[in-house]
């Protein structure tokens, strides 16, 4: 409570105003989050699932003709349905396999092993519950190669410079030959992208407008929700696409004891996800000095996983 507050404190004393992602996802952030996932805008689970389904088998070949044993380290793991595919493809084509899911939440890594356990009975799951980049550089060597997992196109979350460090990050907890498998929201239509996040049936708005209802119940916030707006935007050059909560009238909002006051149409930054192309891909690798080694894009080149080598 106490992050979260100072946090959010923090985010509306900013200039733009600004408020943390992470925190989307109380109770019934996740449930919303979970619609967003089967909607017919958001594309992006979409083109992950027909990625793994019909190129599992060719990443799980390229893998095994560089190693016979393997640690899986899937960071922000959920409860597993986006990997078990992939893990299925591997299982054959290795000696040893030993999975390690990594989230911040205890309870859904209790289902992603249950889940494992159900449909890859003699896969060793190793789930490790906590932040990543605490838990990330705990996690001892052991004699096999690592191929860590960043899937969902999260990297997108992170600005240009963010994601140069991110993958730093990966690479100095790996060591020579190691693998990464990152999954990439590619640019394309733009109206596709800005669609996105701006489905038709307004639950993307509701899950960014669930932030201010969470700030109203747990750090005593008095928002109207009824004088904010969900707009999003897409930049195609740049290839960002931002969420924004605006202010519809000049209004004074206070949490607790503290004020905060908005200026009409004045907004707030909830979210930010950048979509990159081949290029830029290609550039990240570079500037980190990681090598790679594959795309496996879907078949509308939307979105694709990109294999290197450290």
């Amino acid at each position: 409570m106490k992050d979260f507050e100072k946090e959010v404190k923090k985010g509306l004393s900013n200039k733009p105003k600004t408020l943390p992602t992470k925190y989307f996802y109380d109770a019934k952030g996740s449930e919303l989050f979970q619609e967003i996932m089967d909607l017919e805008e958001y594309y992006l689970p979409v083109c992950e699932r027909e990625i793994i389904k019909n190129s599992s088998n060719q990443l799980a070949a390229n893998i095994s003709s560089l190693c016979n044993e393997v640690d899986i380290i899937g960071l922000g793991a959920g409860d597993g349905t986006k990997t078990v595919e992939l893990l299925k493809a591997f299982m054959p084509l290795f000696q040893h396999i030993d999975y390690f899911p990594l989230d911040i939440s205890a309870d859904i890594l209790k289902v992603n092993k249950e889940n494992m356990q159900v449909e890859i009975p003699d896969l060793k799951v190793k789930p490790v519950a906590g932040n990543y980049f605490i838990s990330l550089p705990k996690l001892a060597f052991s004699d096999k190669k690592r191929l860590i997992l960043f899937m969902g196109a999260n990297i997108g979350n992170y600005s240009p410079e963010k994601a140069i460090e991110f993958v730093r990050f990966l690479k100095e907890n790996s060591r020579t030959n190691d693998l990464l498998l990152i999954a990439f929201d590619l640019k394309k239509d733009p109206e596709k992208i800005l669609a996105a996040y701006n489905d038709k049936e307004g639950v993307t708005a509701k899950f960014n407008m669930n932030l201010l209802a969470r700030i109203n119940n747990e750090l005593n916030g008095n928002f109207d929700l009824n004088q904010f707006k969900h707009f999003p935007t897409y930049d195609p050059v740049s290839g960002v696409c931002k969420s924004h909560l605006v202010s519809l009238e000049a209004q004074t909002v206070s949490i607790g004891d503290d004020t905060y006051s908005f200026k009409s149409f004045e907004a707030i930054q909830t979210e930010v996800s950048i979509k990159y192309d081949l290029s830029e891909i290609e550039k990240l690798a570079e500037e980190t000095g990681i090598k790679l080694i594959k795309h496996f894009p879907d078949s509308k080149n939307y979105y694709t996983l990109a294999l290197f080598q450290v």
